[in-house]
């Protein structure tokens, strides 16, 4: 059996709704374990219209900007980064889509993908990310691709989140070129 076929690319329109399906299917128990407020996801609609919007955006404006993490052709995932500073920093976002492609151990080669995108598109300095401390997997995955955590904290990280600890990583453009 040949290992899977990992790769990375830009979001689609034809994507948008495999996003807007990830957010509005998942289980409640999975969303409040990456720090989820149930009470603030947008409907369909709003997704959609965010997303379509992020797409008709130009580059340097963005807010947000996405990939999508592809298995042997089939999306799976996608990650995005968003409080995007052009030219200086950005906050990175990771998400698997199904049960069943979780624990395999595409998280590191995902983001080891996607990080050419954030630092070349966004001639970012600093790239960090920010999960929820109590949710292990994305905190294990960031240190063995190569972040460094910085420091512990309580913030409502985002719009759709509760307020809850956070443990910050990061990595900069330096720490980037030498992986």
């Amino acid at each position: 059996m040949t290992a899977p076929t990992l790769s990375v690319r830009e979001l689609r329109t034809g994507d948008i709704d495999a996003i807007a399906g990830y957010w509005l299917n998942a289980d409640r128990a999975y969303l409040e374990g990456m720090g989820v407020d149930i009470s603030k996801m947008p409907t369909r609609e709003e997704w959609q219209q965010m997303l379509n919007e992020q797409l008709a955006t130009p580059l340097k404006e963005k807010k947000s900007y996405a990939l999508i993490w592809e298995v042997d052709g089939k999306s799976v995932g996608h990650s995005n980064i968003n409080k995007i500073v052009y030219g200086q920093e950005a906050y990175m976002h990771l998400h698997l889509w199904h049960p069943e492609v979780r624990k395999k151990g595409y998280g590191v080669p995902f983001i080891r993908l996607s990080l050419p995108y954030y630092f070349s598109n966004y001639e970012l300095q600093t790239l960090y990310c920010e999960p929820y401390a109590l949710n292990t997997a994305p905190n294990r995955v960031l240190e063995r691709a190569g972040f460094r955590p910085v420091k512990e904290y309580v913030t409502t990280p985002g719009w759709i989140n509760f307020e809850q600890p956070v443990r910050l990583w990061e990595m900069t453009k330096e720490e980037f070129r030498r992986l």
